[in-house]
């Protein structure tokens, strides 16, 4: 029971010191993901134009199917305290039938992530916002509806963070919580309605630590 007891105890300082909390729900790790760059897919985010991305980008137009809903937030250094400006943000997800539907021809991933995909960069304040509507989950509902995020920084590797997913709702249970590792900060959020009517969700970002 000792050896047990001192094991547990040894795995809990290294789970605290690889990740720590600050305020905010944001958090930061002090070592470098072992999967940082195993990430299917995250060759999109080179796809964009950097010079002519802005802190804002439209992925659902007007008339798409489904409840409108603003993501935005922040983005901070590895420490958590710096907002951090010029960092591309690629986002893909399904539509209000829970499909990556209609994607384009013109390059793999155009084709498998779907139409609804976008990219922005950050502000000189760290800030980025998303126009899209609420995704639904898959068809055979074995997940969480989400959308996906992929960071780029400048000189870097693209690397992917913990899907944004919807507090209170379908999948998100105590085993999908415990089984959270916070990628880039925390990915449940909270849905508020605007006056208008549409979701806005906050997902802040905490840079990942990078190979030196």
């Amino acid at each position: 029971m000792k050896l047990l007891a001192l094991a547990l105890a040894s795995m809990s300082l290294l789970a605290c010191s690889a990740q720590s909390s600050i305020p905010g729900g944001k958090s930061t790790r002090s070592t470098v993901r072992a999967d940082l760059y195993q990430c299917e897919g995250c060759e999109a985010a080179l796809e964009a134009d950097a010079a002519k991305l802005t802190a804002s980008a439209q992925i659902a137009p007007e008339d798409e199917p489904g409840e409108a809903m603003r993501l935005e937030g922040t983005v901070f250094a590895n420490s958590g305290k710096s907002p951090a400006s010029g960092i591309i943000i690629y986002a893909w997800q399904t539509n209000a039938t829970g499909l990556y539907a209609n994607g384009t021809q013109e390059t793999e991933m155009s084709r498998l992530h779907g139409r609804l995909r976008g990219w922005v960069k950050t502000s000189a304040d760290g800030r980025y916002r998303f126009d899209t509507i609420k995704p639904a989950p898959y068809p055979d509902d074995n997940l969480a509806a989400h959308i996906h995020l992929v960071v780029l920084e400048p000189g870097k590797r693209p690397y992917w963070i913990d899907d944004v997913v919807f507090e209170s709702e379908f999948g998100v249970t105590p085993k999908y919580r415990l089984e959270m590792t916070n990628k880039g900060g925390n990915g449940i959020v909270r849905l508020a309605k605007e006056l208008g009517g549409a979701w806005v969700a906050r997902r802040d970002i905490v840079l990942e630590k990078h190979p030196e």
